[in-house]
């Protein structure tokens, strides 16, 4: 194994959207040097990987950033940040004519105006969005960027962030990363749960499934206050290819109806959870299965319908083409996925200021691994990695110049030589994972329960977690490639330790589906008119609970 030994002013961890606005940003703003570590290749990574055929998050004519913070604290039920929401909003338009600038084909109508998809949405021709982003990145000469490197733990002391630890999958490199400042913008957690594809289509979901976790288990493990992580979202989406339904039903006004024709979508309500929620219950009732109405669209419709997914899930064009039956012929049935923790669509992630600032001194989160601000999308991550960067250089105006101790490196290397060199297991990293998601599903509100639970099954998938992350310290790695599967392993059982403790600490029932507590089942806004946050002290998991951040004018600073 190699070993290599870097410094940096600013390592940003992940090259996706987030991470390579903040780049960007802070290329436009300073002359400080910047190490980007992506874990796959930072050309066609992260959430944008496939390509997008909108921007969900745009004030169009005739709105305010107020109008979008407010739509968002109405679809969170009231649990979100509206001070982040807000300073989020106020960038959407121009994030988005500086990616138009890059090179992103925005669709324009005859009088030169983007041409809108409801109040809050612009189309696009997205598919090489990611492309575009990396090429600018890339094109700076004070960044730099390592591609497949994993990183696989921050160093903190006194709460001060000092940098990070990763492997090199193709170069057999530990890398020892020491940083000023550190973003964290790796994304949410997929793979928790078990999927609605099992076996070789298990990666057929709808968010990422390299995306583990990362800087969430990262940040839990050194004592950083996280948030909202029981707002787990569940996407309403097209079975079995699993691609977006939004494009239908805002493309086309496609609604939701049951085997009998019958539109249940107002019956249930109209918001993200309620959606879900209502395509259940029908199911569970007999009237099943679920469908959004397509038939009878004009052959125009069709077409755009087409070549829209071709731009973000081909699957589901491919899947129309090979049965003879598009959308304006048949209907396109639809299901809820498993659960993920995402803080681009709803509010879970790390507690932070409105300077993206997290409870670790130099750590800033930005994109879907930053709480509190739900329904980001793009242009809101690209917003956030602008408002973190920002707030970065101002860090590092004044701040203390970290180190590493050769000590916390040598523990580092002792326990990926255990993974290395250790044979003495009974389980492989696979075998320990499905065991995850099986007890996620059947004990923490999966799909087989209807993504229901209760506090008994909520202390027996703790229990058997616990078990898990036990036995994942047996695990041995052939190779570099398995041993980044063994850490992401281990990410994704510090948050589903987390999930558990947050849904089981909320004892009411605020968002059908995504957190329904079978033994509350009502809304409860005497008493859980709160955050439920939650802190690891000494490997156990505090709850906290906060007041809500909200109202005009509103704002939160950490308390030095």
């Amino acid at each position: 194994m190699k070993k290599e030994f870097l410094h940096t002013d600013v390592l940003i961890i992940g090259g996706g959207t987030a991470g390579c606005w903040a780049a960007l940003t802070i290329a436009e703003q300073s002359d400080r040097q910047v190490l980007i570590c992506e874990k796959a290749h930072i050309r066609r990574s992260g959430c944008l990987a496939a390509g997008v055929n909108a921007l969900n998050a745009y004030i169009t004519e005739g709105h305010t950033p107020q109008d979008y913070a407010d739509y968002c604290m109405h679809d969170a039920a009231g649990i979100a940040r509206e001070d982040l929401l807000v300073t989020m909003s106020e960038r959407l338009n121009s994030v988005t004519r500086r990616l138009e600038q890059l090179g992103l084909v925005i669709l324009k109508d005859a009088a030169g105006n983007y041409v809108s998809r409801g109040w809050r949405n612009i189309k696009i021709n997205g598919e090489n969005i990611k492309p575009l982003l990396a090429d600018a990145v890339l094109a700076l000469d004070q960044v730099t960027v390592l591609n497949r490197v994993n990183i696989i733990d921050f160093e903190v002391q006194d709460n001060r962030i000092c940098g990070a630890y990763g492997i090199g999958i193709e170069n057999d490199t530990f890398y020892v990363i020491q940083a000023d400042a550190v973003i964290v913008a790796t994304g949410g957690a997929a793979g928790l749960y078990k999927p609605n594809n099992p076996g070789f289509s298990r990666h057929k979901m709808w968010y990422p499934p390299f995306n583990t976790g990362a800087g969430y288990a990262m940040g839990i493990r050194h004592g950083a206050e996280m948030t909202t992580f029981e707002m787990r979202f569940i996407a309403l989406r097209c079975k079995d290819t699993i691609a977006p339904t939004g494009t239908l039903a805002q493309g086309v006004g496609a609604r939701q109806i049951n085997s009998l024709g019958e539109v249940y979508e107002q019956k249930y309500g109209l918001t993200t959870s309620e959606r879900v929620y209502g395509t259940v219950n029908e199911n569970q009732e007999g009237r099943g299965p679920c469908f959004l109405r397509t038939e009878g669209i004009s052959d125009e419709q069709q077409d755009s319908l087409m070549k829209a997914y071709l731009n973000m899930a081909p699957s589901q064009t491919l899947k129309w083409i090979e049965t003879g039956h598009g959308p304006a012929s048949q209907n396109v049935e639809i299901e809820g996925t498993e659960p993920y923790i995402v803080g681009g669509h709803t509010a879970s992630g790390y507690w932070v200021d409105t300077g993206r600032a997290t409870t670790i001194r130099g750590l800033y989160a930005a994109g879907d691994v930053c709480g509190g601000a739900p329904q980001k999308y793009v242009t809101g991550a690209l917003a956030e990695g602008e408002i973190a960067a920002e707030s970065v250089l101002h860090f590092l105006l004044d701040c203390d110049h970290a180190s590493i101790p050769q000590e916390h490196i040598d523990a580092h290397l002792h326990e990926i030589g255990h993974f290395l060199s250790d044979r003495n297991t009974l389980y492989t990293t696979e075998q320990l994972e499905e065991a995850m998601q099986t007890v996620m599903d059947s004990y923490a509100g999966g799909i087989k329960t209807n993504y229901r639970y209760n506090a008994g099954q909520l202390a027996l998938a703790d229990e058997k977690i616990r078990q898990i992350e036990a036995l994942s310290d047996t695990l041995h790695a052939s190779d570099f490639q398995e041993l980044m599967y063994i850490y992401e392993l281990r990410e994704r059982l510090t948050v589903c330790r987390s999930v558990i403790a947050h849904l089981a600490a909320r004892q009411e029932t605020r968002w059908h589906s995504f957190a329904e507590h079978l033994d509350y089942p009502d809304r409860d806004d005497a008493h859980w008119n709160v955050y439920v946050n939650s802190r690891m002290e000494n490997g156990e998991i505090r709850v906290i609970l906060r007041d809500l951040v909200t109202g005009k004018g509103c704002h939160y600073e950490h308390q030095d």
